[in-house]
């Protein structure tokens, strides 16, 4: 998959700020500093599209990216441990759930969980939430290349594991320094666009 153009559209705070468009729409969705937005820049081809922070909870938006005119990428705010008011975190956690049940133009989501840790509560409610709407989605396992061949293989399994990942959900390692997982991203992507 080759990318030409990428366009930053605009930044939802409430669901009337969502674009008109009637292209399809594939979002990214992962816990606080899971390299969310590393990945986005990796999968782009870009630099300093989507900011990366070391402070947790810096996307406070729902970000919609035009790529060639062929889809939508959308950038979801991080839930879990961000440093935010509780009022904060209720209005993310309406403003996600409202996109993922309500928007027709949602057709697939990249789940980014930490490829070093056991996913969390958080990751599994938010698997079940996509499972629960029947989403398209790939898991995938950000910052791979901190990770040894043999570190990796125990790490699948407790993923794979912890995640109950049935046979017909994808799972892939993903390294936004090295490009690891970026085929299997594009991959995804074609699924979806074909």
């Amino acid at each position: 998959m080759k990318i030409n153009s990428v366009e930053y559209v605009k930044s939802a705070h409430i669901v009337e700020d969502y674009p008109y468009n009637e292209l399809p729409e594939i979002a990214f969705a992962g816990k606080s500093n899971v390299g969310k937005s590393s990945m986005i820049n990796k999968v782009l081809n870009r630099k300093k599209l989507a900011r990366v922070s070391s402070k947790p909870g810096h996307t406070k938006s729902i970000n919609f990216y035009n790529v060639d005119n062929k889809f939508f990428l959308v950038d979801l705010p991080g839930y879990g441990f961000a440093k935010v008011s509780n009022e904060e975190k209720e209005k993310w956690s309406l403003l996600i759930n409202d996109y993922l049940h309500y928007r027709e133009n949602l057709k697939g989501l990249i789940m980014i969980i930490d490829s070093r840790h056991k996913p969390s509560k958080k990751d599994k409610v938010m698997l079940n939430w996509i499972r629960e709407v029947g989403i398209y989605k790939i898991i995938a396992a950000t910052k791979a290349d901190k990770l040894s061949n043999n570190q990796k293989a125990k790490q699948k399994k407790v993923i794979l594991k912890t995640l109950n990942l049935r046979e017909d959900e994808q799972f892939c390692f993903f390294s936004a320094k090295t490009g690891k997982g970026k085929k299997s991203i594009f991959s995804f992507i074609n699924q979806i666009l074909s």
